[in-house]
């Protein structure tokens, strides 16, 4: 157990601030202990620190998830079962998968973070989502200390949440996830730029090795390192609106990029509805918005989450001045501010 310890080096976004109290676990069997050393206090459970925000020190406990290991369980004639310890790196655990030609997450390549903080956001990329090639997953009750196993529907999935973000947020902690990956690939190449980025390689029979390489071309191109440029990728939601307010989005701005959800919805691109907005490239202080990326916002050294939660809030007011939509922020901000715009 470590005290007073600063979290710069374990959140992408590279801020500065303290954990009252931290300690890291490799095994389920290591918890009951560090849960019970202080009871009373604020919990925090970090995983590769990729989707956080502090804006103050940290009261409480933080315990690092860092369970590894890789399964392959079972398979029959079309797919492979294949369990991560929540403590993975998303990105290896993605590139392990490949290298063995079981398919299904090749377009989720490059995406920070770990293998347990998958599920809890649904994190998705190029028309995939976890949904898509989730099985199931452990998780640690923390009031009861069982070990709770939930499949597809008792997860929830929606757009970047489940129901650890919601109804069961602070209740559970993720201990390995398994995934249903296929065989013989069914490759997507026509979302974003990856049929483009694959003609460009000169590939035109696509497999997952490619997609994978397609998509890590594209997220190096248009998205900062955050070893060299503190980020948590994707800062807001793409909003969901109705088709009335689209089509009156549309009047007043033709250009509007969207994709179709349903009859009576449409989604649209934040950062298109950022930039769009003049905050591309700005630069406020210590912080600011991706050049190459408007849905970015960036640590450029120095700036506190305090710097970068009122820049978000800024850009919240005027997409909401503009366009008449509230944009919702992916990032989760520590520690919790319910009254947060």
């Amino acid at each position: 157990m470590q005290h007073e310890l600063n979290l710069k080096p374990y959140n992408t976004f590279g801020i500065a601030a303290n954990a009252l109290h931290f300690a890291s676990f490799n095994e389920v069997q290591q918890l009951p202990a560090l849960l019970n050393a202080y009871p009373h206090l604020p919990l925090l459970i970090l995983g590769g620190g990729s989707n956080v925000l502090f804006t103050a020190d940290f009261e409480g406990l933080v315990l690092r998830n860092e369970i590894k290991g890789i399964e392959l369980l079972k398979e029959d004639a079309d797919n492979v079962y294949v369990k991560s310890g929540a403590g993975e790196v998303w990105h290896e655990f993605v590139c392990h998968c490949i290298d063995h030609h079981w398919a299904g997450l090749e377009n989720l390549s490059l995406i920070p973070g770990s293998v347990g903080a998958s599920p809890m956001q649904n994190i998705g990329a190029y028309g995939v989502e976890i949904k898509d090639v989730f099985h199931e997953l452990s998780a640690y009750h923390i009031a009861s200390g069982e070990i709770h196993t939930f499949n597809k529907q008792q997860c929830q999935f929606g757009y970047r949440e489940s129901v650890f973000k919601r109804a069961l947020k602070n209740q559970y902690i993720i201990i390995d996830v398994t995934f249903k990956l296929h065989k013989v690939a069914n490759v997507k190449t026509s979302y974003g730029a990856i049929q483009q980025e694959l003609e460009k390689m000169g590939i035109t029979e696509p497999t997952i090795q490619t997609v994978s390489k397609a998509v890590i071309a594209i997220r190096q191109s248009k998205l900062p390192d955050p070893k060299v440029l503190g980020n948590a990728g994707s800062f807001f939601k793409n909003p969901v609106v109705s088709m009335q307010l689209f089509e009156t989005i549309k009047r007043n701005y033709p250009e509007v990029s969207f994709y179709p959800v349903s009859e009576t919805e449409v989604k649209l691109a934040a950062g298109w509805l950022i930039e769009k907005a003049g905050f591309k490239g700005l630069k406020k202080e210590n912080c600011g918005v991706h050049d190459k990326q408007a849905l970015v916002l960036v640590n450029y050294g120095k700036s506190t989450g305090q710097e970068i939660l009122d820049l978000s809030t800024q850009i919240i007011e005027q997409i909401q001045k503009l366009f008449g939509l509230t944009l919702e922020r992916e990032v989760n901000i520590i520690p919790n501010h319910e009254s947060i715009l």
